[in-house]
């Protein structure tokens, strides 16, 4: 990765956290932007989310994130100096749901509650 595509990683990363959390109205439980992964053209970009939540908040949080991409590219395109706003690809992870579960075990053990 050149270090034009890592800069650009990052204020993508940067930018869409903060449109997710002032610009998209909707969302549930507590939506983390986890990494980006930018195309070597700048032309794509994948962002990998999780949600932290119930079921019903995690899915709830998915189907807006997918409704408003349209929305989220054109606000990363005002933000973005770049010649063309990269199309942007949500993709869900449960990572921060079982690294919490995770955390929560090893509290349990080091207490004697298991």
């Amino acid at each position: 990765m050149t270090l034009r595509n890592e800069r650009v990683r990052k204020e993508l990363m940067r930018d869409i956290s903060d449109i997710l959390r002032k610009e998209v109205r909707g969302l549930e439980g507590v939506v983390s932007v986890l990494d980006i992964e930018v195309a070597h053209d700048n032309s794509f970009a994948k962002v990998i989310y999780s949600v932290l939540g119930t079921d019903e908040q995690i899915e709830k949080s998915k189907e807006v994130i997918e409704k408003n991409t349209p929305k989220i590219r054109y606000e990363v395109g005002k933000r973005i100096r770049l010649r063309l706003t990269p199309e942007l690809k949500f993709v869900y992870t449960d990572s921060l749901e079982k690294g919490s579960r995770v955390s929560e075990l090893i509290d349990k053990i080091s207490k004697g509650e298991l």
